[in-house]
């Protein structure tokens, strides 16, 4: 398994419950910790962006699934080769080829949202580039079975609101980068969690859900930390040395969000699906197989997943002026063994504040300080169509400030509608 677009295999909605049942739960484990890291050499970069799409003469109104439907049916082939996807609220996502290197696939991922834009433009809508929806309720207009169920797990376990936000309300750019070899997967994965407050403090792109202030700069990851720890909490052990063992222990106690039988259906009950596998329990009158292994682990979102390669989920989704300076950042402090070893050092204080980076940001001393060394260790390797992006970035960072103060900012000039409405027109 290599690098890939990661989205066809997370919007997975046909499980073959007819597979061979897995032998119990040492059988799925093993399973697991071949598959979830692949011996590789680094250097390739995928990328996934999503936003909100609205109408900017009606931002209030949410689109509907078959009028984004009737803008992506005419849609030419895009130049960079990324697939088109619509998530539950109706956000629109790109997910790009692996290419050698971050501004390859910075070019690509930009050539492909120009025209999925203009598409858009054309029929009187815009993608809106926030980590949250700043104006609208959660609403799900996408009919697909698995959001459906989703839905009635997130109920029956007590945190509705929070997975009908995740759900409907959130976006964000994701990088896809390779495993790397073998002997250094601990360090590797350990810097990709250690950097996550960091770069959460620098992209915060989200002070608003549903047209209120919620007192936090990435409310996108105020969200995902409402939901269960289990599912979405980092997957580091305690001392972090074996990765592929700790995904395995992670994937296995996760309790089991849907099953096939045949029809996507939520287990309103706690299953870990250790005790599935093992036959403790049986869902769907039947044991678990492999491809109910597979469908469970589209079914966890950690900040950071291995799936083959690393799946990096923690950056809110920001503008064109700041993503691919970010993009760059991250890829470039993981990538780079240079910059990985002095970006360790840099966010070892912080490697931790999750909460404290999404509520203040680089308002926070320790983020800050770490914020600003990190992106000075990129900012002199950055290309030269990148150099306005990684100064506008650092500018902000020298100020303590992040996209979301300068979202908070103009809300306060001028309104929640008028600010979406700018964003949805594309207007700088």
């Amino acid at each position: 398994m290599g690098l890939v677009a990661a989205t066809p295999l997370s919007r997975a909605d046909d499980p073959r419950p007819d597979e061979a049942e897995l032998r119990g739960a040492a059988e799925a484990a093993e399973y697991i910790a071949v598959r979830c890291l692949t011996d590789a050499p680094l250097g390739r970069v995928g990328l996934e962006i999503e936003a909100h799409c609205f109408d900017p003469a009606d931002p209030l109104r949410r689109p509907g699934w078959n009028e984004i439907g009737e803008v992506l049916a005419s849609l030419p082939a895009l130049p960079g080769g990324s697939r088109v996807t619509v998530e539950p609220g109706g956000a629109v996502e790109l997910s790009g080829p692996p290419l050698p290197g971050a501004l390859a696939a910075i070019e690509a991922m930009a050539a492909d949202q120009a025209v999925l834009r203009s598409a858009f433009a054309a029929a009187g809508l815009g993608l809106v580039p926030l980590g949250a929806d700043p104006l609208r309720p959660a609403s799900r207009v996408n009919p697909g079975a698995r959001y459906a169920a989703m839905e009635q797990f997130f109920a029956a376990s007590h945190t509705g609101s929070a997975g009908a936000a995740m759900m409907t309300s959130t976006a964000s750019v994701q990088l896809n980068l390779d495993a790397g070899p073998r002997s250094g997967w601990s360090d590797r994965v350990q810097l990709a969690h250690a950097l996550g407050p960091t770069m959460v403090a620098i992209a915060a792109n989200s002070p608003l859900l549903g047209g209120e202030f919620s007192g936090w700069r990435s409310t996108r990851q105020r969200v995902w930390s409402r939901l269960d720890s289990a599912r979405c909490g980092p997957v580091l052990g305690l001392d972090g040395t074996d990765p592929a063992a700790d995904w395995t222990r992670y994937a296995l106690k996760a309790p089991v969000m849907l099953v096939h039988a045949p029809e996507a259906s939520p287990v309103s009950r706690y299953v870990p699906f250790a005790d599935w596998a093992d036959g403790r329990v049986l869902l769907g009158g039947r044991r678990a197989g492999v491809k109910d292994l597979d469908y469970h682990l589209t079914t966890l979102f950690p900040p950071v997943r291995p799936r083959g390669w690393l799946e990096i989920r923690y950056l809110d989704s920001v503008g064109d002026a700041l993503w691919p300076a970010l993009v760059f950042t991250l890829a470039t402090l993981l990538d780079d063994p240079v910059a990985a070893d002095a970006a360790a050092d840099a966010v070892e204080p912080v490697a931790t504040a999750w909460d404290v980076a999404a509520r203040i940001g680089l308002a926070d001393p320790r983020l800050h300080k770490a914020a600003r060394r990190c992106l000075e260790l990129v900012a002199d390797q950055a290309p030269a169509p990148l150099r306005a992006g990684m100064d506008r970035l650092l500018g902000l960072a020298e100020r303590a400030r992040c996209p979301a103060d300068d979202v908070a900012d103009e809300v306060g000039r001028t309104g929640v509608p008028a600010m979406v409405a700018r964003l949805a027109r594309g207007q700088s």
